[in-house]
């Protein structure tokens, strides 16, 4: 090592940080916002603050404290590949009806509500697109399905017997 390097980093040694105020600041919103902020966002909260800073910099002194947001969690997906076996397509893209209670159409739908996921089944009826029963969960199995389906069938009137069409997802 060359005799000047050594005192150079010698000499940076006795300096103290110039950026620690603004370490502090990045690691204070970081832990204000539970580790969801990114150096995007933690640099934008700066600038609303007065903070003038060049995104790198936040980044480069987020790796410095070893700071990372957190990965997203990954949305829920149906989709399990084929299972079981395909029921026929009774509907073949008829979506009207002539009459109440002939065909019906469901799905489950993932919805977030004040940071909290909810999945919610309805069965809607293609004569008049009325919801004829639902259910709302905070997970989606089977017993959500089965709850909105038992909900349907008592709206069911007598001699009705409607298709039920759905994406065939592994709660049908």
């Amino acid at each position: 090592m060359a005799r000047s390097t050594f005192y150079y980093y010698l000499k940076r040694l006795d300096q103290p940080d110039k950026n620690s105020s603004i370490k502090t600041e990045i690691v204070g919103i970081y832990r204000l916002h539970k580790g969801r902020y990114g150096y995007r966002r933690i640099t934008t909260t700066l600038k609303q603050k007065g903070v003038e800073i060049n995104h790198k910099k936040v980044s480069r002194l987020m790796k410095e404290c070893g700071l990372k947001s957190l990965v997203r969690v990954k949305k829920y997906k149906s989709y399990k590949g084929q299972q079981g076996r395909i029921a026929r397509n009774l509907l073949k893209r008829k979506f009207k009806a002539r009459k109440p209670y002939q065909k019906w159409v469901t799905d489950v739908t993932e919805f977030a509500v004040a940071g909290q996921k909810l999945y919610f089944s309805p069965i809607l009826d293609l004569y008049n697109s009325e919801i004829v029963s639902y259910s709302i969960s905070h997970r989606p199995n089977f017993n959500q399905t089965m709850d909105m389906l038992k909900k349907a069938l008592k709206k069911l009137p007598v001699g009705a017997k409607p298709i039920l069409h759905s994406d065939q997802g592994w709660q049908y």
